[in-house]
C-alpha cells in the first residue's frame, strides 16, 4: 500500500503543478504559439536546445515539427542543436562546453528565426550563451525553464517569452514542459493548417 501511495502522490503533484501553470501561464503559451506561427509563416526556422533531459525534449519538439503532431501536413523547419554529437564534442573539445549551442547559433541562426530553450532551472551557462548568440543574430527567444528565476530571465527582452515552472523538481518540470511543447505544436498546426 505504501508504494501505491507514493505513485498516487506523484500523480497529484503533477496534476497540481499543471493546474497552477495553466492558470498562470496560458497567455504566455498563446504568445509563444503566435510567435512560432509568425516565424514559420515568414519562412524562418526554429532552433532548439536544452540541458540534460531537456535536450531530449528539444529533439522531440523538432521531430513533431519536421514530421507531424496530430495531422498529416508538410514538414516545418526546426533544428535540435543537441542532436549532432560529433558537433557537440568538437566544440566542447576545442573551446568550452558552454559554447556548444552558441557557436551553432552563430553559424545557423538568421534574423526572424526563433530559439526555443528548455531547462529544469534557469542558470546553465550553455543556454545563457545561446540566448546571447541568438540576440546577436537578430533572433527571438522562447525560454521554458524551472526554478525561482534568475539568469535567463535577466537577459530576455520584453517581447520574448519566458515560461518558468515553479518547481525545484526536474522531473515535474520536464513533465510540464512536455505538455507545453504539445500545446505549442497544436497551436502551430491549427494556425498554419486549420482543422480542430
Amino acid at each position: 500500500m505504501e508504494l501505491q501511495q507514493r505513485i498516487i502522490a506523484h500523480f497529484h503533484q503533477s496534476l497540481d503543478l499543471k493546474a497552477h501553470v495553466i492558470e498562470s501561464f496560458a497567455d504566455h503559451i498563446v504568445q509563444a504559439g503566435e510567435q512560432l506561427f509568425h516565424c514559420l509563416a515568414g519562412e524562418h526556422k526554429i532552433l532548439t536546445c536544452g540541458t540534460g533531459g531537456s535536450a531530449a525534449l528539444a529533439q522531440h519538439f523538432c521531430a513533431l515539427m519536421l514530421n507531424r503532431y496530430q495531422h498529416e501536413r508538410p514538414g516545418l523547419p526546426a533544428i535540435a542543436l543537441g542532436a549532432d554529437s560529433a558537433t557537440l564534442i568538437a566544440i566542447a573539445e576545442d573551446t568550452h562546453f558552454s559554447d556548444v549551442y552558441s557557436k551553432q547559433i552563430r553559424a545557423l541562426g538568421q534574423p526572424g528565426d526563433i530559439l526555443l530553450t528548455l531547462s529544469p532551472d534557469d542558470r546553465p551557462a550553455s543556454l545563457i550563451q545561446a540566448i546571447q548568440a541568438a540576440h546577436e543574430r537578430g533572433m527571438t527567444v522562447i525560454a521554458l525553464c524551472g526554478g525561482e528565476g534568475g539568469d535567463i530571465a535577466a537577459i530576455l527582452t520584453q517581447e520574448e517569452v519566458e515560461i518558468r515552472i515553479p518547481s525545484s523538481s526536474a522531473a515535474l518540470v520536464h513533465e510540464v514542459h512536455l505538455l507545453i511543447i504539445h500545446a505549442l505544436c497544436d497551436l502551430i498546426e491549427h494556425q498554419l493548417f486549420g482543422g480542430n
